[in-house]
């Protein structure tokens, strides 16, 4: 079973949600197997069903499947770790809070896993109380440098960053993916990005010089009608891809 990423060039993969195991296939297919694909786990009442549920997709998509906490819910990363320890997926999604856990129930290193952290309005600040009871608690602002160390500390592998809201937060993103480049850790830019804004975006982790970017494109790309997402916004998103990293 493989346990980490297909990234294309071994620079980028791609994080993108599926409502059924039949989209997760065609977007498997669609971004030439260079992605992750996302499962919420709070879409499931239960540990059980989640597993069994999240197993046909494993088996479906060669492992490449990304534990999703559901729009970043704090209260979700306890159900995280434990799905992470029973499926070993290719990427988990956690809190700040929650990367330690996650990473000793997993027992090895090739799973990437991601810890939130969130802009602040100061550029080389970042917020790291995102876990479900600091997030209600007063922000925990610290240099980029040190969440970076700190994550590195508890095996995480790479910053969510979260919410980006796009370009909103340019200047502070910029120097995110410089610390990112020059600390040896992976990024993973997430929350408004879409097909107008994701070679911008892209070009910021990628010229840094980000050893791997594994950026999340969710709502912009999904039908609305079906809720699943669009086959051709992938193939969309992998050819700007290929076109960045050349």
């Amino acid at each position: 079973m493989k346990l980490m990423p297909n990234y294309y060039h071994d620079r980028v993969c791609l994080n993108v949600l599926a409502n059924s195991i039949d989209n997760a296939k065609a977007i498997y297919e669609a971004a030439q197997t260079h992605v992750v694909v996302g499962i919420l786990s709070k879409n499931y009442k239960d540990i059980q069903s989640a597993i069994d549920d999240m197993k046909q997709y494993a088996k479906a998509i060669d492992n490449a499947i990304s534990i999703g906490l559901g729009a970043g819910d704090p209260n979700q990363s306890t159900m995280v770790s434990q799905l992470s320890a029973a499926l070993q997926p290719q990427h988990v999604n956690q809190v700040f809070t929650g990367v330690a856990t996650s990473r000793a129930l997993l027992g090895q290193q090739q799973t990437v896993i991601n810890g939130l952290v969130s802009p602040t309005g100061q550029v080389g600040l970042v917020n790291i109380a995102t876990g479900p009871l600091s997030c209600h608690s007063p922000a925990a602002i610290v240099p980029v440098e040190t969440a970076i160390a700190l994550l590195k500390d508890m095996g995480g592998s790479s910053i969510k960053y979260f919410p980006m809201g796009g370009l909103k937060h340019q200047d502070e993103f910029e120097y995110v993916a410089k610390c990112c480049a020059e600390h040896n850790f992976y990024l993973e830019p997430t929350g408004g990005i879409d097909l107008n804004n994701y070679e911008a975006i892209m070009k910021i982790a990628l010229n840094a010089g980000v050893k791997k970017i594994i950026p999340h494109i969710y709502s912009a790309i999904i039908d609305k009608t079906t809720g699943a997402t669009r086959t051709d916004d992938v193939k969309q998103l992998l050819a700007m891809t290929q076109k960045l990293v050349g």
